[in-house]
């Protein structure tokens, strides 16, 4: 049977619009359509692919595994989600760790965490969660709800309760706010749906200073950030504050989908037997190729040259998009970039995605007026100059309209 493109539209749920090719195959920063063309890939299946795609040693790892196990749930204990939950505390400190199948469920996890620790500290009247506006922390119900953008949540009937949002960064706000009733702050230490926005130093110290006085728990949602991503294994080492609870997905296992939590164990100890849950969170497949991923970022020099690269990428970025009076900032760390359209061009971030995919480079967007980049953590600095040729035809096609 001879698939197309056009038989996504006919076939899938119309939650997507995916660019209009049928991906075959993939293998690191490229991507093969079935028609034979190879594009370009500084989307990393959204920050996913932190190797890059069917790098050698994820497959390896994932056929040795799947030869020996690959699921039994958590009736029972296996080697491999302790062997992954070990290394998570050796390279954190953090003492407990739960494991689920993506970014969301770790938030909804670590969320429902924090009310139940405050419902038996204290009563249910500590029920406050404070979030902040632009903020994205998943789909469920509960999550989009906590998230910062209403176009997200709304039109699904009424909305979890207790739960406030505040500009991000702004400290006043942040201080009128935060109570004894709150029992959990929500951020992000980049944004990056809501644009490669970056939390301001003194904010988190008051943020984390009030969460301390208030005995509310500080979450940080290091679903994107996290894995090496902004050039540290998770971003909050480049912060002053170390969150209560951590949460992470995305490159974790390197395509294969993961989710952890975080924390302390006087904070996980709140959750007994059948307060929580998931039939596949801590599979051994996954655990298996998260503990390769690790050892492959910890090594010497690795976390060093995503730094010195992302910086490399980001300054010839800027000057590309100064030389076409297109980009007024490109911001962001590590491998996390976000290009921001200059005020002329501030809602057409999908045009430009579109003339980039014309020209074979694969980009994503962070809101309307941003162009988003995540390539590969080990991408090599020929491919980052080769993505500087074709956006340049992107941005020639792009001005010339």
């Amino acid at each position: 049977m001879k698939l197309t493109r056009a038989d996504y539209d006919r076939l899938m749920m119309p939650c997507y619009v995916p660019m209009d090719m049928l991906v075959k195959r993939a293998h690191g920063c490229y991507m093969w359509d079935t028609e034979g063309r190879r594009y370009l890939d500084l989307t990393s299946g959204i920050a996913v692919n932190c190797l890059g795609h069917t790098p050698e040693g994820v497959v390896k790892v994932i056929k040795k595994q799947a030869s020996e196990l690959i699921h039994v749930s958590n009736i029972f204990a296996n080697v491999k989600t302790l062997e992954l939950a070990a290394k998570l505390e050796k390279l954190t400190g953090f003492e407990r760790a739960f494991f689920v199948n993506s970014g969301t469920e770790a938030n909804e996890a670590a969320l429902k965490l924090a009310r139940r620790a405050a419902l038996e500290n204290y009563d249910e009247s500590k029920d406050e969660i404070i979030a902040f506006s632009h903020s994205f922390h998943g789909r469920t119900f509960f999550a989009v709800s906590v998230a910062g953008q209403d176009k997200y949540s709304d039109g699904f009937g009424p909305k979890p309760g207790a739960i406030t949002h505040l500009p991000f960064n702004d400290v006043e706000a942040f201080k009128k706010q935060i109570s004894d009733r709150t029992c959990a702050v929500i951020l992000e230490p980049v944004q990056g749906e809501g644009g490669i926005i970056q939390a301001d130093p003194e904010f988190l110290k008051t943020v984390r200073a009030l969460c301390d006085e208030h005995h509310a728990y500080l979450i940080f949602d290091e679903v994107q950030t996290g894995v090496g991503r902004t050039g540290t294994l998770f971003c909050y080492e480049q912060t002053p504050v170390k969150p209560d609870i951590l949460t992470m997905a995305k490159g974790l296992a390197s395509g294969i989908p993961i989710g952890c939590v975080l924390t302390r164990t006087e904070i996980a100890m709140h959750f007994k037997p059948g307060t929580h849950g998931s039939t596949f969170g801590g599979n051994a497949l996954a655990c298996a190729v998260g503990c390769y991923v690790l050892d492959t970022i910890a090594k010497p020099g690795f976390l060093e040259k995503v730094t010195s690269k992302g910086a490399f990428f980001r300054a010839e970025l800027l000057k590309l998009g100064q030389k076409y009076g297109v980009f007024s900032e490109v911001r962001g760390k590590g491998m996390l970039i976000g290009c921001v359209l200059a005020e002329k061009y501030k809602d057409q971030a999908a045009q430009l995605q579109k003339l980039c995919f014309k020209h074979r480079l694969l980009t994503l967007l962070a809101g309307s007026g941003v162009l988003r980049l995540a390539p590969p953590l080990n991408i090599k600095k020929e491919h980052l100059k080769e993505g500087l040729e074709l956006m340049e035809k992107a941005l020639q096609d792009f001005t010339a309209r």
